[in-house]
């Protein structure tokens, strides 16, 4: 697969998330030509036992002296190639918390023939041993921090090794027309003309394809990262109230005192296999109160920050000279909707204290967070925002590194029609179809360097 292999160290790490008083059970990896011979040293099994490989054991970690008990284990056995890794494998499954684990991983890593493993090792080795395809190990990254059930759906459909199929293909059928130019160059008296009108052809269906693959990644971007939208406005509009209603449970302070909120609340929401983020802010007002002031501070910082603003105004109070300021403003590139709040304290102020310049906006909304009037339409705005309706039918999806490849493939591709224009000798169409194979072979994980592949596995979590 590659010219490299993975290093002959056993290596150990925990595979699980630790908390303290968080989860009943814990998992450490250990991976490596030791890994049984060095949890036998660690462990006290009572009885007969077995050892061989896909066998679950009973037993007990013990301290040094092997007298005394550090925790109640099972322990799995998986040889290698039979294993995630393609090398021997023992998993030790223990009480979770944070002192069990701690201790055993300690106990393991102060035995002179294993070392902690470094972020994404265990992956790496199952890539390097071929046990995964590059963009499987990715998908697996990504299925352990996806955020919703799409994001989830599209990390599985990349580790059943969709992506790599389809990339395989495309790079396949740059291949096939690289084979026939080089023939022509090598060999041209000896075979027909080639059909030029044919290799271009080719050509651009590959490109539609990559463009495809190119889009659908932007459609995803919303399903992996999620939607944040900051709400702001002068205290006491309704922005807390308005989260708690969105989000179903009191998260922020509600009061009738102005500038109550004087830090950044955040709560998530699925909204169609879409994560969205609220960010409740501290109101935009001139004040003299210190800690205030920092609360505000942090606001702007967050609207810069924000895929969406929400601008909420009192309803019943009329849009006032202070929420023209805080209109004002709002970061002239950040996308923003205008919320009239507090519809069910109308006070005859209706629509006429709204200026027609906003009135002639779509992005404004009239609702109530205390009765749940407007939330509806409130949300479908949130839906058509993040574009929802743009992942049905979206089944696989690059991720950042794998689109950066694809669209470098598309500007070798798009270099090969200047040749094609200029008619230039063989050799010069071959130079860039020669680059889009080898940017498709680095995003599959046929042509990579050992640096890279560090630089791509050190992103993961270490007991990956």
């Amino acid at each position: 697969m590659n010219s490299f292999s993975p290093t002959e160290d056993t290596i150990a790490a925990i595979a699980t998330a630790v908390s303290p008083g968080q989860g009943s059970i814990a998992v450490i990896r250990i991976s490596g030509s030791s890994a049984i011979e060095i949890t036998k040293t660690i462990v006290h099994i009572p009885g007969a036992h077995d050892w061989n490989t896909h066998k679950v054991l009973y037993g007990h970690v013990t301290e040094a002296n092997q007298t005394i008990y550090i925790d109640e284990v099972l322990i799995l056995i998986m040889k290698g190639p039979r294993s995630f890794t393609g090398e021997d494998v023992v998993e030790i499954h223990c009480h979770g918390g944070i002192i069990a684990v701690q201790k055993i991983l300690e106990r393991i890593l102060d035995i002179p023939s294993v070392r902690r493993a470094e972020p994404g090792e265990f992956s790496q080795r199952a890539v390097l041993n071929g046990r995964l395809s590059l963009t499987q190990a990715e998908s697996i990254s990504e299925l352990v921090s996806a955020r919703s059930r799409k994001a989830a759906e599209l990390a599985i459909n990349g580790m059943e090794g969709n992506i790599q199929t389809k990339i395989q293909s495309i790079r396949k059928r740059l291949v096939e027309q690289l084979t026939e130019i080089e023939a022509r160059i090598d060999f041209e008296e000896d075979l027909p003309n080639l059909n030029e009108k044919h290799v271009k052809n080719e050509i651009v269906a590959i490109k539609k394809d990559l463009i495809e693959l190119i889009e659908h990644a932007k459609r995803a971007s919303w399903v992996r990262s999620g939607l944040k939208v900051a709400l702001t406005g002068k205290p006491n509009v309704g922005k807390s109230s308005l989260l708690n209603r969105l989000c179903k449970q009191e998260k922020a302070i509600v009061t009738e005192l102005p500038g109550t909120t004087r830090d950044l609340l955040e709560s998530e929401i699925i909204l169609e296999g879409i994560p969205v983020t609220f960010i409740d802010t501290a109101g935009l007002r001139e004040t003299k109160n210190i800690i205030e002031k920092i609360g505000i501070s942090r606001t702007k910082k967050t609207l810069i920050q924000a895929d969406l603003i929400i601008l909420i105004f009192d309803y019943s109070e009329g849009w006032t000279t202070e929420d023209e300021s805080i209109l004002k403003q709002l970061p002239p590139n950040i996308p923003f909707l205008i919320v009239g709040n507090k519809s069910d304290l109308d006070n005859n102020q209706s629509f006429k204290n709204i200026p027609k310049y906003i009135l002639k906006k779509e992005n404004l909304l009239i609702m109530s967070a205390k009765t749940g009037n407007g939330e509806e339409d409130l949300i479908n705005y949130l839906l058509k925002k993040c574009g929802s309706s743009q992942t049905y039918g979206l089944h696989i999806a690059l991720n950042e590194r794998q689109v950066d490849l694809a669209k470098s493939t598309m500007e070798s591709l798009e270099n090969i029609n200047k040749v094609f224009d200029e008619k230039l000798p063989w050799d010069f169409w071959t130079i860039d179809l020669r680059q889009a194979i080898n940017y498709l072979g680095e995003l599959t994980g046929e042509d990579l360097t050992e640096s890279l592949l560090d630089s791509i596995f050190s992103k993961f979590c270490i007991g990956k």
